[in-house]
């Protein structure tokens, strides 16, 4: 019988059809805010696609037929998903830890910051742009992780989305979350070759010494 206090961990190693995920995350948010089911913390990958959240710009879809597009639900602009990236969604109960969205989001950034400092490389925070960034120097700055988020009845889903690999001229179709002037980047873009089981248990440690249960 599964400890409700306890968070559970699912790890996928094939890809997940995005349609599929959102009706499991729902599925697992109505659940855990009945008491039925523990916290969960996913971390997947999806095929290419591209997310538009509740803040899209329609003249931020550069290319709409160059991957599917799915209206996501979560806050945030247009962002991508595919093979390489690891996604992360995290359902947790808020209403049990402060019921501050300011300090979650916080929290989320403070994980990925983290699990790059595993790899002996640092990600920043901007002001006033959402993810996490590297700096390239001589005035460059690339995105390196996603975080968009929804929460409902206090109980949150969708997360973050961090680069392990991915193909970045996928990017090419949208201007991620909105911001023009800046690049993306990756682990392996930054010349660090992490394979998914290392990336996955840096994320694990990592989230134990951010979130409490």
């Amino acid at each position: 019988m599964r400890n409700l206090d306890e968070i559970e961990w699912r790890i996928d190693d094939a890809p997940i059809a995005y349609e599929n995920a959102v009706a499991e995350m729902e599925n697992r948010v109505a659940a855990i805010r009945a008491g039925t089911a523990p916290e969960l913390v996913w971390l997947l990958e999806h095929p290419p696609l591209y997310t538009a959240g509740s803040s899209a710009r329609a003249e931020d879809l550069v290319d709409p037929g160059l991957f599917p597009v799915h209206r996501a639900g979560r806050g945030g602009q247009y962002t991508y998903h595919g093979p390489g990236q690891r996604v992360g969604y995290v359902m947790l109960d808020l209403s049990r830890r402060g019921m501050d969205l300011r300090l979650y989001v916080r929290s989320l950034e403070e994980w990925l910051i983290r699990t790059l400092a595993v790899f002996n490389l640092t990600g920043e925070r901007r002001v006033g742009r959402v993810g996490i960034w590297i700096d390239e120097g001589q005035g460059r700055e690339s995105k390196i992780a996603a975080i968009g988020v929804r929460v409902r009845h206090w109980v949150s889903y969708h997360g973050v989305s961090l680069n392990r690999d991915p193909d970045l001229t996928h990017y090419r179709g949208i201007v991620p979350c909105g911001i023009r002037g800046h690049g993306v980047t990756s682990l392996a873009a930054q010349g660090i070759a992490v394979s998914p089981t290392e990336l996955d248990r840096a994320l694990k440690a990592n989230f134990a010494a951010v979130f409490r249960p």
